[in-house]
């Protein structure tokens, strides 16, 4: 399971986050309490190992502004929420061919059908140079970091269609209810802003404990359910 630990600002939180067993970091540019600039990430990112994904969130389809604030910041992906642009994502990849790129979809935005959702993802989906789809919540005031679940049952049967890329969840998890996403939407990976704060920018260390944690059981438990189904037993 690859863990995202969202929305840091300062290399305290970060820090915790990878000795926690972290896969992945981000920091949000994107209009946002959480909202961080790209030097003030690029004081963070030196000091943190280099395994460690870094990845930086972005409302703008401005993609000659992402390649800047990627280079500027130290970041190895870009996490697209201002929208889909396959033209912007090719141009994105042929100037930093390395870099890791999470497209963001929200689970049936208001008026919108499962069917026209599944469309979405699906073109998503073909689409070169996209890593992973992150699949998130959405309010009428924020478009990530708003602290709500989606409706994982009604999603299950479009997220579980096949050919998806790497899906990651998001949109409300904490660490209460972060087996539960697991178990139903069987993602590659989860991604948490709000469920681990004390405050909004400010990392809680027993509820980040706390998700990691329960998110990597929920892994083991998912590899041994699997295995007595294939035993038969």
């Amino acid at each position: 399971m690859w863990i995202k630990i969202c929305a840091n600002t300062n290399l305290d939180d970060a820090v915790l986050a990878v000795e926690l067993g972290a896969d992945a970091l981000g920091f949000v540019f994107a209009p946002s309490s959480r909202r961080i600039t790209a030097q003030q990430v690029a004081a963070i990112t030196p000091q943190l190992p280099a395994a460690i994904e870094k990845i930086g969130v972005f409302a703008t389809l401005d993609f000659e502004e992402i390649a800047s604030m990627v280079r500027i910041a130290g970041l190895t992906g870009a996490q697209l929420h201002g929208g889909f642009s396959a033209k912007g994502i090719a141009a994105l990849k042929t100037q930093l061919p390395q870099l890791r790129i999470i497209q963001t979809t929200h689970w049936k935005d208001e008026g919108q059908s499962a069917a026209e959702f599944s469309q979405e993802l699906g073109e998503i989906n073909e689409t070169a140079g996209i890593d992973a789809v992150l699949v998130d919540s959405r309010t009428a005031n924020a478009s990530g970091g708003t602290g709500v679940t989606f409706d994982w049952s009604a999603a299950r049967k479009v997220l579980f269609a096949p050919g998806h890329k790497r899906l990651i969840v998001a949109g409300g998890l904490n660490p209460g209810n972060v087996q539960q996403a697991i178990a139903l939407l069987q993602p590659w990976g989860v991604d948490v802003a709000s469920g681990v704060e004390s405050r909004p920018g400010q990392k809680d260390p027993e509820k980040l404990a706390a998700f990691i944690a329960n998110a990597r059981q929920a892994t083991i438990l998912d590899l041994q359910a699997g295995a007595v189904r294939f035993s038969g037993k």
